[in-house]
């Protein structure tokens, strides 16, 4: 049968002796592994030492060689800040110089700016002396306007009749010739007509065809005369009544004497 009792004074519980052997051995596979682990981490860190010490020794030489570039640097440094110092005073010098003239600008501009205001004053009582002056024009001008139209008015009703009267002057003065000629002519056509009565014996007839041709041709002219007369007449109305402002002068007539 098999033992399962503790085996002391190595053992408090049955297996501790088996237990402790199988965590031995986990142990001593621990311990390999973490020593392979340290050879691999020494290898690898002599590696990164050399590496290292490249860096290191490329950086000394850099710094070296940055040493040199300080040094240069601050030789430039120097020569950029009295350069600067300088310029610093020259911005300073124009900076003094910008500030007064600028004072000058305002000083300037506060007296424009008074004169604008002074000069403003004087426009705007100008423009109130002006308007009170426009307004006053413009109702002189109305009053003109309409004393000018009533003229107008005044002056064409006087050109009407002027017109109507120079037309009846005319009218008047073609009547008389008319009445004057139209009589002459009836004489002419009694006077005509009783020749003609007395021309009718044979014996008579031959005396006095000449005296009746002779009334007949005076006859005639008269008509024509009386034609041409109220015709010049007609026709000076007519330009009268379209405006036209003619010379009044009454029409000459030729007298013609009785045969």
């Amino acid at each position: 049968e098999t033992n399962t009792l503790p085996f002391h004074p190595f053992e408090m519980h049955h297996g501790d002796i088996l237990r402790m052997e199988k965590e031995h051995q986990v142990l001593q596979e621990q311990l390999k592994e973490a020593q392979e682990k340290y050879e691999q981490l020494q290898s690898r860190s002599s590696e990164e030492i050399g590496a290292l010490k490249e860096l290191l020794k490329k950086s000394v030489e850099e710094t070296e060689v940055s040493k040199s570039e300080l040094d240069w640097l601050h030789q430039d440094l120097e020569i950029k800040v009295k350069k600067w110092q300088q310029e610093k005073k020259e911005n300073q010098e124009n900076l003094k110089a910008l500030r007064n003239t600028v004072k000058k600008r305002i000083d300037t501009n506060d007296r424009y700016l008074k004169t604008i205001d002074e000069k403003e004053k004087q426009y705007s009582v100008y423009l109130n002396t002006f308007l009170e002056t426009s307004n006053k024009l413009a109702t002189e001008k109305v009053k003109l306007e309409e004393l000018i139209q009533k003229s107008q008015d005044d002056c064409q009703e006087c050109v009407n009749r002027a017109v109507k009267a120079e037309i009846s002057v005319l009218k008047n003065w073609k009547e008389t010739e008319a009445y004057k000629l139209n009589g002459i002519a009836a004489n002419a056509e009694a006077n005509l007509k009783m020749l003609k009565s007395l021309s009718s014996s044979a014996s008579a007839a031959p005396k006095l065809k000449s005296q009746i041709d002779s009334w007949e041709i005076f006859i005639s002219n008269v008509k024509k005369q009386l034609e041409k007369v109220e015709a010049e007449y007609e026709g000076k109305i007519q330009v009268v009544e379209n405006g036209v402002r003619i010379c009044l002068t009454k029409m000459e007539t030729v007298e013609l004497p009785p045969p």
